[in-house]
């Protein structure tokens, strides 16, 4: 890391880094201010190209009006859709909907789709992107935290099923990524804690010392500034290292799904509604792999309540006892998890931990042990 704790690392501006995968290769800019620049960046990348900004009502209201302005300024025929705001427009009609509006805009293979807005939109138009016309380019203009250091870098993209989350889909990488720190002042409170739980399980999958940079620093990290900036890029810097070396989850790449297991199957339990957040799922599963970790003896407790008392001093959920409504019991939980993607033939697959910054792929859990752990976590209040 590039940041002694307490003391923040002044950055480049803006700081690029550059995901490495050949051709299809691209670069991430992080940094106050970009969005203005978006139009001159993508007419540069794809001169003559058109576009189709695909957003949601929320993002429309706050940010589509400039962004028209600033690519029509710079040359970039622009049109658009809009879909309602939500995890629950992850599905198939709304699919639909953003590949029929592609294509009415009569899109051609060289032009792009441009993802405004958070992880819902950059999955949907990402998804839209891969499969119309076999292919079109996009670019990712992230506007929530959660985008900015996890779901606009890498490629994946989707729908959720009724059986679970990101369940249909494909890997289809962006050309561009343009993160604007600024526009994160828009954001809820919480919408911003959501999008923290991903900074912080960087932290916890390979870099103690950011983690631990985080817990001296995450006031300033919310206030925005050079310390977010340095959040957004350490995030980044290493899903890109990751993504440039395991681009298709073959190894390491699934490291990165720390939490998710247990956090995807909170978000089916919730009807990926409002009542849970990814960002608060994620956070929920994060203490749950820790704990999890410690009963199979593998970390001690005091790294499980060093990770809880963190999350918890941001403001994210900790304990199953605080996601509002009812929830499945123990079995059904584990029923929910036997669906999720990272299920290897018929084995439930965790990332686990030796300590924070010390994470490894485990894919023999013994279900018992995992009910053991639901079972306490669901009497815990």
């Amino acid at each position: 890391m590039t940041a002694a704790k307490g003391r923040v690392a002044v950055e480049a501006r803006p700081v690029m880094i550059r995901v490495e995968l050949g051709e299809r290769g691209y670069d991430i800019i992080i940094g106050a201010g970009l969005f203005d620049e978006a139009g001159h960046r993508i007419a540069k990348l794809r001169p003559g190209a058109a576009a189709v900004i695909v957003t949601d009502e929320t993002v429309a209201r706050l940010h589509l009006p400039r962004l028209e302005q600033v690519l029509a300024s710079a040359g970039v025929h622009a049109s658009k859709v809009i879909f309602p705001t939500g995890e629950g427009s992850k599905n198939y009609a709304t699919l639909e909907q953003v590949i029929e509006a592609i294509l009415a805009a009569k899109i051609e293979r060289g032009d792009l789709v441009v993802a405004l807005g958070g992880g819902v939109v950059g999955d949907l138009a990402g998804f839209a992107a891969a499969v119309t016309l076999r292919g079109i380019g996009f670019v990712q203009i992230p506007t929530t935290l959660l985008a900015q250091v996890d779901s606009a870098v890498g490629g994946k993209t989707g729908i959720n099923s009724r059986h679970g989350k990101n369940l249909v889909g494909s890997f289809h990488q962006p050309v561009l990524v343009i993160a604007d720190t600024a526009l994160l002042d828009t954001l809820p409170p919480r919408q911003f804690r959501a999008g923290y739980a991903e900074v912080a399980k960087y932290g916890l999958i390979a870099d103690a010392a950011f983690f631990a940079w985080l817990e001296a620093n995450w006031r300033d990290v919310f206030a925005g500034g050079e310390a977010r900036t340095h959040a957004v890029a350490t995030s980044c810097r290493a899903k890109a290292a990751i993504v440039g070396r395991d681009e298709r989850e073959s190894g390491e790449r699934a490291l990165l799904n720390l939490g998710h297991t247990f956090g995807h199957a909170l978000e089916a339990a919730t009807g990926f509604s409002d009542r849970l957040l990814h960002g608060e799922a994620i956070a929920l599963g994060l203490t749950l792999a820790f704990r999890l970790s410690a009963r199979l003896g593998l970390t001690d407790s005091a790294e499980e309540k060093r990770v809880a008392a963190h999350l918890a001093a941001v403001g994210l959920p900790t304990r199953l006892s605080q996601v509002p409504g009812p929830l499945p019991d123990a079995a059904g939980l584990l029923a929910l998890m036997a669906q999720d993607k990272k299920v290897r033939r018929g084995a439930l697959v965790f990332v686990l931990a030796r300590g924070i910054g010390k994470t490894f792929v485990e894919p023999r859990v013994e279900p018992g042990v995992v009910r053991q752990v639901l079972d306490e976590a669901l009497r815990d209040t």
